[in-house]
């Protein structure tokens, strides 16, 4: 996984307890029944929250989401915090999201919701908002794939570079996809996907949700296989 991110000022007050929260939630989930029903005795009468529950409600589920991938009611939805310079994020995209995409996508029992994620400065946040003009012009999964090539990183990712990525995307409008990339629209979108993931401690890249279950780290195949398995079996009874 890469570095911790750094956190904006602007959203810093309460991101102390947020921090813990996915660790947390992954311990709840594994928790033996009776252990978790001691704690909720122990706390008194006032029913307990169940963070993975509002972690699975995360998925937006948005049937116009250009930044996603399969079935808007698929039972079981991924999804990605990630950062265009992150290297074990575009080793998942080269060698593991294919993967899912062949297995789970494409037979309709998985959704990928993408959220952008920069935390390796202004590089980082420009490429994401590229990533978002792409998807305005339905280019985001080419563009995705560009930016995450083998040598894409190297070459970094100022203005011009983008351009030609979006080029290599097919974006048909490059002037559109320019403004799109400088807009409000774009830097409304990236606030949104960075507060959520600050919210429930999203620290590093890549970081996964699996119908509300952590998953962190470019792990092999065989994990995400798991992880689909036991969240399809759970929305089917």
């Amino acid at each position: 996984m890469s570095r911790k991110s750094r956190k904006p000022l602007l959203i810093s007050a309460g991101v102390a307890l947020a921090t813990v929260t996915l660790g947390l939630v992954s311990w709840q989930a594994t928790a033996p029944q009776e252990r978790q029903d001691d704690t909720s005795a122990s706390a008194g009468s006032t029913p307990r929250t169940d963070p993975a529950a509002e972690l699975k409600a995360l998925a937006r589920r948005e049937a116009g989401d250009k930044l996603a991938l399969g079935r808007a009611d698929a039972p079981v939805v991924l999804i990605e915090y990630s950062d265009f310079k992150c290297g074990y994020c575009g080793k998942f995209a080269r060698d593991t999201e294919p993967e899912l995409v062949k297995k789970y996508v494409e037979d309709g029992t998985l959704r990928i919701e993408w959220r952008n994620f920069p935390i390796f400065g202004a590089e980082s946040e420009a490429a994401a908002k590229a990533a978002w003009a792409a998807g305005q012009q339905d280019r985001f999964g080419a563009f995705h794939a560009a930016a995450y090539a083998e040598d894409a990183k190297a070459k970094g990712f100022g203005e011009e570079r983008l351009t030609e990525l979006a080029r290599q995307a097919g974006v048909p409008d490059l002037e559109r996809f320019k403004r799109d990339m400088a807009g409000e629209q774009a830097a409304a979108a990236l606030r949104k996907d960075q507060e959520e993931g600050y919210r429930i401690g999203v620290q590093s890249t890549p970081s996964f949700l699996v119908n509300g279950q952590p998953l962190a780290g470019a792990q092999p195949l065989a994990a995400f296989d798991a992880a689909v398995a036991r969240a399809k079996a759970a929305a089917q009874r």
